[in-house]
């Protein structure tokens, strides 16, 4: 069965085009005009992909990210933002509220195939199915969890953070820069701007600190970032 992706577009003629070009690349469309109706279907249905426009009527994009995120449920569903805005600050709010990608019109559908190619790819990871614990954490990739190892609580993290953390945990204290991490965690996904990385490693950072373990996580200026379980120099 082909893999389904969620339209949440409020222009009729885009909402159109997009499962048009979606359908000829294979994929099967599922249409929403706005945040009501996009969980209507989810609640049906989990999608493999949403893809979300920024300005929708009553509940924003960003805001229905979020709504997405924190819902056990939905968390895991990549999400790839659509939006007119193309300041920087806007593509940090996008990619903070949860959203995988982040892509601005106009856009050409060959572009747009890509990057849901590329997302769909990494939530699918070709990783080791071997429990690895360092730190205080243990994380399991054939159960998509990660546990304290003192107290077994456990640490929500999305897609890309359980991938970051994941490749963090198996190359413990080597310093990598923001394009090793793009090639090893987000593969080809050439698209992807090395400040995204700076975004999910916040991200992480927040859902390991109240926990106390964001320290796991170090900024090595200059170069790029580390996973250690020993204390970074000033």
């Amino acid at each position: 069965m082909p893999a389904s992706i969620l339209l949440v577009e409020d222009e009729p003629a885009i909402q159109e085009l997009l499962a048009f070009n979606i359908t000829q690349s294979g994929f099967r469309p599922i249409q929403a005009l706005n945040a009501t109706s996009a969980m209507e279907h989810i609640k049906k249905e989990l999608p493999d992909l949403i893809l979300l426009d920024w300005m929708l009527p009553e509940t924003s994009g960003v805001e229905l990210a979020k709504r997405l995120r924190a819902d056990p449920r939905t968390r895991d569903i990549p999400i790839i933002m659509l939006t007119a805005r193309t300041d920087e600050r806007d593509k940090i709010t996008g990619l903070e509220s949860g959203a995988d990608d982040y892509i601005t019109k106009p856009f050409s559908p060959r572009e747009l195939m890509a990057r849901i190619r590329a997302v769909l790819r990494r939530r699918s990871p070709q990783m080791s199915e071997e429990v690895t614990t360092i730190g205080g954490l243990e994380i399991s990739p054939a159960t998509h969890r990660i546990n304290t190892v003192n107290g077994g609580k456990v640490i929500n993290l999305g897609p890309t953070e359980f991938r970051l953390l994941h490749f963090f945990m198996t190359h413990p204290e080597r310093v990598y820069s923001r394009t090793q991490l793009l090639d090893h965690v987000w593969g080809d996904h050439v698209f992807v701007e090395e400040r995204t990385v700076d975004v999910h490693i916040r991200r992480l950072r927040q859902a390991l600190e109240p926990f106390n373990m964001d320290h796991l996580v170090q900024t090595v200026r200059g170069n790029g970032y580390r996973f250690s379980n020993t204390q970074a120099p000033d």
